[in-house]
């Protein structure tokens, strides 16, 4: 019996994905770029935290006045505050770190919704991306820690990569703050009834991460990982 025809011969895969190939060569020259001058910029940077959440999130919402305290503290023990440079929480971030004279890094990437970095991230530390995927490797790789606030799809990308990354030991362990309880717990207690209890992941990986409603507990609990070990870039080995 032949198998059903969903696609008409005019519809099928051409070969026109090999008239494709000089362009997407030339791309990785782009790709490229983007690499080393986050590489270049950020190290010099020094120790950081990734500071996520959504852009959605106004100014005086609960996660919003959060987030500002928390790059406030972030900016007191320390370290420099790393934000997508846009707005909602990432502003919050940012904005944070300004109020204390800290190092404000934003990390922009070219979307049709959205113009430019919000005005509290220090041109100094200003990188602007073209692909998802560099930036997501600056994200990583110079944050020592993530500070997570609710946020939707582009949070939740960021979250289970660098999860993924620690799992996997491809980077070494840092510390990961997921903020705000009654967002969290559905999607941590799913972790735990179909994750762990179907055996597709291990009960320790539920330990990767840590859930509070409190911005001083989040900020403490990445401050006493960095009282036993030195911070250091990731993907280093």
């Amino acid at each position: 019996m032949p198998a059903p025809e969903f696609l008409s011969e005019n519809e099928r895969p051409s070969d026109h994905f090999e008239s494709e190939s000089n362009q997407d060569l030339w791309s990785i020259f782009k790709i490229m770029g983007e690499f080393v001058d986050g590489y270049d910029k950020l190290l010099r940077i020094g120790p950081c935290i990734s500071v996520f959440g959504s852009a959605r999130l106004k100014p005086g919402s609960r996660y919003y006045d959060m987030a500002i305290k928390t790059a406030e503290m972030i900016t007191e023990n320390g370290f420099g505050v790393i934000t997508g440079g846009g707005p909602g929480i990432m502003e919050a971030g940012n904005r944070g770190a300004h109020n204390k004279g800290g190092k404000s890094v934003g990390l922009g990437i070219e979307l049709p919704f959205e113009q430019g970095t919000n005005e509290f991230v220090h041109p100094k530390y200003e990188i602007n991306f073209k692909y998802f995927f560099v930036r997501k490797v600056m994200f990583v790789k110079y944050a020592q820690g993530f500070i997570v606030f609710p946020g939707g799809f582009g949070t939740l990308d960021e979250l289970f990569e660098t999860l993924t990354l620690i799992q996997t030991n491809k980077i070494k362990r840092i510390p990961i703050v997921m903020v705000g309880t009654d967002y969290w717990s559905g999607l941590v207690g799913w972790i735990k009834t179909q994750l762990i209890e179907n055996g597709l992941i291990s009960p320790e990986d539920a330990e990767l991460f840590f859930l509070t409603d409190d911005h001083e507990e989040a900020v403490r609990h990445v401050c006493e990982f960095y009282r036993k070990q030195k911070p250091e870039p990731n993907f280093s080995y």
